[in-house]
């Protein structure tokens, strides 16, 4: 049975994206596919149906990391479908437990900065509206961040990482 993850933002076309796929990258590299299957989605309906951002992909492409995948809403469905959903910032949180007004899936959404270890930041900044080191921040911050919640995953769902 896989681990399955689900990273949002607002649109699904900057942090969101970026965080899945350097997440696969990871992934890949310890040889967990199987294991581990990545998601993303965006609370508004903005870019529906969008490639990520050519400016992240620019960034997340000097690091070695191709952003793939068209954009998509958060469903309600998804806090089922979904081991753990990880929001980029507390707007997106707040909209994501807005949906789950019993309160049922609460436990499955968390802040991806809680995984950071290298930044003390709490949320990823959205880039959207400013310069190119707006995006290689977000890369770097989601590089530390998707490190920190593979090596959690790893532990607490005792999967073998390849060296």
């Amino acid at each position: 049975m896989s681990y399955k993850l689900l990273f949002v933002c607002l649109g699904n076309i900057c942090r969101s994206p970026s965080a899945e796929n350097i997440m696969n990258y990871l992934v890949d590299r310890a040889d967990l596919n199987s294991a581990i299957i990545c998601d993303s989605a965006g609370t508004s309906s903005y870019h529906i149906g969008s490639p990520p951002d050519s400016r992240m992909s620019f960034a997340a492409k000097q690091r070695g990391i191709t952003l793939k995948g068209r954009s998509r809403q958060f469903h309600k469905s998804d806090f089922e479908n979904f081991d753990l959903i990880l929001a980029m910032d507390r707007d997106n949180y707040r909209n994501i437990l807005y949906l789950d007004r019993e309160g049922i899936y609460e436990d499955k959404v968390k802040l991806m900065c809680d995984f950071a270890s290298d930044r003390q930041v709490k949320e990823v900044p959205d880039p959207y509206y400013g310069g190119s080191e707006g995006f290689d921040n977000v890369i770097d911050l989601l590089l530390d961040a998707c490190d920190g919640l593979l090596q959690e995953i790893v532990k607490k769902q005792k999967l073998m990482v390849k060296e």
